[in-house]
């Protein structure tokens, strides 16, 4: 699923409760400026509190922040390190 999701989101054979999270990831890391309460109420149908909502963001914004970073610094990864796609 790791690699389906890193390849392409939008096509990734998810459960429609995985299909919620990683659509409300990928609009958040590409668009958060367009996010709505519809996107939070999508979630919700699918069984997520709004704890877990919290979370969601926590860590979708955590690894953008990150990216950014080290992007923006020109830190590269190790030889040999993890990779989704290899």
């Amino acid at each position: 699923m790791v690699i389906a999701v890193a390849k392409d989101p939008a096509t990734a054979d998810l459960s429609p409760r995985d299909r919620a999270m990683v659509d409300y990831a990928v609009k958040l890391t590409l668009s958060p400026g367009a996010m709505e309460p519809g996107d939070l109420d999508r979630l919700r149908d699918q069984g997520f509190e709004d704890e877990a909502i919290l979370w969601l963001a926590e860590v979708v914004g955590y690894f953008n922040y990150v990216n950014r970073m080290a992007d923006g610094l020109g830190v590269t990864l190790e030889p040999g390190k993890w990779d989704p796609l290899a």
